[in-house]
């Protein structure tokens, strides 16, 4: 539980400056990538409030306010407010699908004067008091399941209406919270589930109309079902070994699926899909009646997964063409390499990857570039900005960039291992998670390594929004921080 402090050490001396001092350096490197991005020949003037630069320096000064006045604010606040602040933010997404203008599809942007806000930035900080301060209550535990569907539900619902918005890539974001809940000690068991069931959609979908020889059965189909029937069985071993005729159940699914095959393969062709799913049920029947037998709550959430994992077999297809929006379903397909389409859905990331390629190892130097200057790339300064450092700072550039964030990540574990009460620990895991996914989904998408969701890279990219929504997550936790050497009153 929190307790009230009576400050033995002034607040100013125990901030990290270590971590302000990278975030400073990271935001003025991300100015000057805006200002190659953005850079028009026709109007030099970087300064100038017409250009994105000039608009994302007024954006960082008022970050930096922002960041004095976070400093300001004791972690006391932060507690008590920490359900109200959510709550808030739940109402004002809500608002949002209402009243925000489409933006290239989107619905998520509230236009305030001659400005534009995405709450949906402003919720992640909001998320994660409000999972922190509820994590940090008496007798809480991760493990119980009452206690992490609860906290899972908290994630769930912004999610659910930032993709009401039409913005898919900012809910995934959220996804991260759940690196946050293992470490607190959720069972790695959710994650091999959310591991497994992305294997089952990229392999379903790559390899759904490739044929096996001399079989009516798609490779895909045949693998995820196979992949099920393995990761069902092996959950079983690791969590429930002692169950009697476990070994000689699973064997007996696996020789059934291999005379299956054979028989398929060299006497009479047949859709051996069917054999695999009633090999799956006799294993959820089983899984069934050792619950019945000992009541144990392991059982029935394996079963859950097994049976999850079969109607994966039937849900892949449905929610790629019937879910998944037409540019959300080509850009799935360029990256799985289904469609080799460099002048559509792939143009984006063909583009970066030439700007990145044209810098070399030391880059063109600033505001040379010529992919960025004749604007090939598109959102060369918001999502895939990125790219501008590879063309102007070249491979040495790329990598100090990359460098300087992995420090930066580093510093925010250390600042969140030592705190001394779960809000503290919860929030700043919280702020690490968030960071990294959107580290690794930019990075990788601008290299064709994930998906093209749109998320920003955190203080190089250009926007408002997404700069105070970091500043917000980082300062409220500096400030949480720097109360740890404060003693109980």
């Amino acid at each position: 539980m929190y307790n009230n402090y009576q400050s033995n050490k002034g607040i100013f001396s125990s901030l990290d400056w270590i971590t302000i001092g990278l975030y400073v350096i990271l935001i003025i490197w991300g100015w000057f990538s805006v200002c190659g991005a953005s850079y028009d020949v026709g109007h030099p003037n970087v300064f100038g409030f017409e250009s994105n630069s000039g608009k994302q320096l007024v954006w960082i000064i008022t970050s930096l306010a922002l960041a004095g006045a976070l400093l300001m604010i004791e972690k006391r606040f932060y507690y008590n407010a920490a359900t109200f602040i959510y709550v808030l933010m739940l109402l004002l997404l809500i608002l949002t699908i209402f009243i925000a203008p489409d933006t290239k599809g989107s619905r998520s942007w509230i236009p305030i004067g001659p400005v534009k806000l995405q709450p949906a930035e402003f919720a992640k900080f909001a998320a994660a008091l409000a999972i922190g301060k509820y994590m940090d209550s008496y007798g809480f535990k991760v493990s119980n399941i009452r206690e992490f569907c609860k906290v899972a539900a908290m994630v769930f619902i912004p999610m659910i209406l930032i993709i009401c918005q039409k913005e898919t890539g900012s809910a995934l974001v959220y996804l991260a919270f759940f690196l946050v809940f293992y470490r607190e000690g959720m069972t790695g068991s959710i994650l091999f589930a959310a591991f497994a069931f992305v294997v089952y959609f990229v392999i379903g979908l790559k390899y759904e109309d490739d044929l096996i020889t001399n079989m009516p059965v798609s490779v895909g189909e045949f693998v995820v079902l196979l992949l099920s029937y393995i990761f069902t069985a092996a959950l079983m071993l690791r969590y429930q070994r002692g169950c009697p005729h476990l070994i000689e159940t699973i064997l007996a699914g696996i020789g059934i699926n291999l005379a299956a095959y054979l028989f398929s393969a060299f006497v009479i062709p047949f859709n051996i899909c069917i054999v695999q799913i009633i090999v799956n049920i006799g294993l959820m029947v089983y899984i069934f009646s050792q619950y019945l037998y000992d009541k144990l709550a392991k059982h029935l959430l394996i079963l859950l997964f097994a049976l999850s994992s079969t109607l994966t077999f039937f849900a892949c297809d449905y929610v790629f063409n019937n879910i998944l929006r037409d540019h959300q379903r080509v850009r799935i397909e360029v990256l799985l390499g289904k469609k080799d389409d460099i002048r559509g859905a792939g143009y984006n990331v063909n583009q970066a990857k030439i700007a990145i390629g044209s810098g070399g190892f030391f880059g063109k130097g600033f505001l040379q570039g010529t992919q960025t200057k004749l604007r090939y790339v598109p959102e060369q300064d918001t999502d895939f900005i990125f790219c501008t450092v590879g063309e102007e700072e070249g491979f040495v550039g790329s990598v100090g960039v990359l460098l300087f964030y992995l420090f930066f990540i580093w510093r925010l574990i250390v600042l969140a291992e030592r705190q001394p009460d779960t809000l503290g620990r919860v929030y700043g895991y919280s702020v690490v998670s968030i960071f990294l996914f959107h580290l690794f989904v930019n990075i990788g998408m601008v290299l064709g390594m994930t998906p093209v969701i749109g998320i920003p890279l955190p203080f190089f990219s250009y926007g408002g929004s997404s700069l105070w929504g970091f500043t917000l997550l980082l300062f409220i936790f500096l400030r949480m921080d720097a109360e740890r050497n404060l003693k109980t009153k």
